[in-house]
């Protein structure tokens, strides 16, 4: 018989809450500051455990960027589009000016014509200035002046007479001493009306400083021309218009010439007139180019000088008269932003343009470099004209396009135009594309 083996009782349990005692080299000491940093870095890590997480910046700027996506759309349609300009700094001005930037880019753009002005001294690129006419093509054009009146008869056969050509102005007198053989002489240009020059063009070099520059002045014979004013989806905005780019190719085949309008309607501090239509408000006392339903054109202040009557078919405003009663108008400071336009600040030299009425009733267009208010005025002085408004600014804008066809009925194609300065930009190809969105004037044969 076995005898059972006696076991020692066990131990009671010890609570859960206690823990078994350590000798003292085995405590567990207090986390270190590089173990907390540590376990601090490891819970970022857990948290970062999406790519948002993990790239905060680069979510943000994705955000940004995606956020503006039809911004982006807005401004790369804007640097493909000709008719924002013909460069690209030009093309990013004009989009960052319709999206309220326009303080931004006058700032620029004074920034960048004061620190880049046109050379002074100098002389003019060989060619720039044609040499002399010959005597008996300058002055008055003595053969056409005896012509019958529009109203009469050739022969007594009852077919309408040709118009009676203005006489050719004389020439100007250039500002730089000593003169340049040839400058400030007229030159036929463009195509024959009834087998007249309608077109004049002279050069000279804009003043006494800038001595390597010229410009450029049109004449035009409003007896044989007839004026129409073309409106743009940009300039004035709206539309459509009748009489929009590009030039038809039935009215090309009496066009004579093209040329700029003014500034963009929001700087012309003036109004738009076409079409039996208001499209912005008329400004009393502003400058007006004004075309009438027989397609007669003067320059003047609305209101005063020229009014609306039943016969105006179209206005276009821009600033304020730049030469009145033959001379420039009092007190013209190249300084005064505030009456001049905000656009290039007019306080430096760049490429302008303007257009004025002689007292005979000729139009005389001025384009070309290196030109101020005062120097513009000037030369539209000079020129002849009694009354001037400037017009568009900047080298993307002043533009002057004449038309030489073959024959007196032939369509006016980018071929045969040429422009008024080798320089200007667009060409005389701008006219006859559906891109081009501003308005501008034509001058076509009667």
């Amino acid at each position: 018989m076995s005898v059972p083996v006696r076991r020692a009782p066990a131990p009671p349990p010890r609570p859960l809450t206690e823990r078994p005692s350590r000798p003292a080299h085995q405590r567990a000491k207090p986390p270190s500051r590089r173990q907390n940093h540590r376990r601090l870095r490891r819970e970022r890590r857990r948290q970062r455990r999406t790519a948002f997480g993990r790239h905060p910046w680069r979510t943000a700027l994705l955000v940004v960027v995606v956020g503006l996506t039809p911004v982006w759309i807005s401004f790369g349609d804007a640097l493909a589009n000709p008719s924002f300009g013909s460069s690209m700094p030009a093309r990013a001005a004009e989009w960052v000016r319709e999206h309220g930037g326009a303080p931004v880019v006058n700032w620029a753009e004074n920034l960048w014509y004061s620190h880049h002005p046109p050379p002074v001294g100098g002389v003019p690129p060989k060619g720039a200035i044609p040499p002399p006419v010959k005597p008996a093509t300058a002055g008055s054009r003595a053969g056409h002046a005896g012509s019958l009146p529009p109203s009469a008869s050739r022969s007594g056969s009852g077919v309408p007479a040709a118009p009676v050509a203005l006489p050719t102005p004389k020439p100007i007198v250039p500002l730089a001493s000593p003169p340049i053989a040839g400058e400030g002489d007229w030159h036929p240009a463009g195509r024959l009306v009834d087998g007249k020059p309608a077109v004049y063009e002279a050069f000279l070099r804009p003043d006494a400083i800038h001595t390597s520059q010229v410009v450029g002045v049109a004449w035009m014979d409003t007896h044989l021309l007839k004026a129409a004013l073309y409106s743009g989806s940009t300039i004035p905005g709206g539309g459509p218009y009748p009489l929009t780019a590009p030039i038809s190719p039935s009215a090309s085949r009496s066009l004579v010439t093209a040329f700029n309008a003014g500034f963009q309607m929001a700087d012309a501090e003036g109004g738009y007139y076409t079409d039996g239509k208001t499209i912005i408000p008329l400004r009393a006392g502003a400058a007006s180019f004004v075309v009438y339903k027989n397609g007669d054109a003067t320059v003047g202040a609305w209101g005063s000088q020229v009014k609306m009557t039943p016969d105006v078919v179209a206005v276009r405003q821009n600033l304020d008269l730049l030469v009145n009663d033959g001379q420039a108008v009092p007190g013209l400071n190249p300084n005064d932003t505030s009456q001049w336009g905000y656009t290039l600040g007019n306080a430096v030299y760049v490429w302008r343009s303007g257009v004025g009425v002689t007292a005979n009733g000729a139009l005389v267009y001025v384009g070309g470099p290196a030109l101020n208010i005062t120097t513009l005025a000037d030369l539209l002085v000079r020129a002849g004209a009694v009354r001037a408004m400037e017009l568009d600014i900047n080298t993307d804008w002043v533009s002057y396009s004449v038309y030489s066809p073959s024959t007196p009925t032939a369509a006016a194609t980018p071929a045969n135009g040429s422009d008024l300065l080798p320089a200007m930009s667009g060409g005389p190809a701008r006219w006859f594309q559906s891109w081009w969105s501003r308005d501008f004037i034509t001058m076509s044969a009667r």
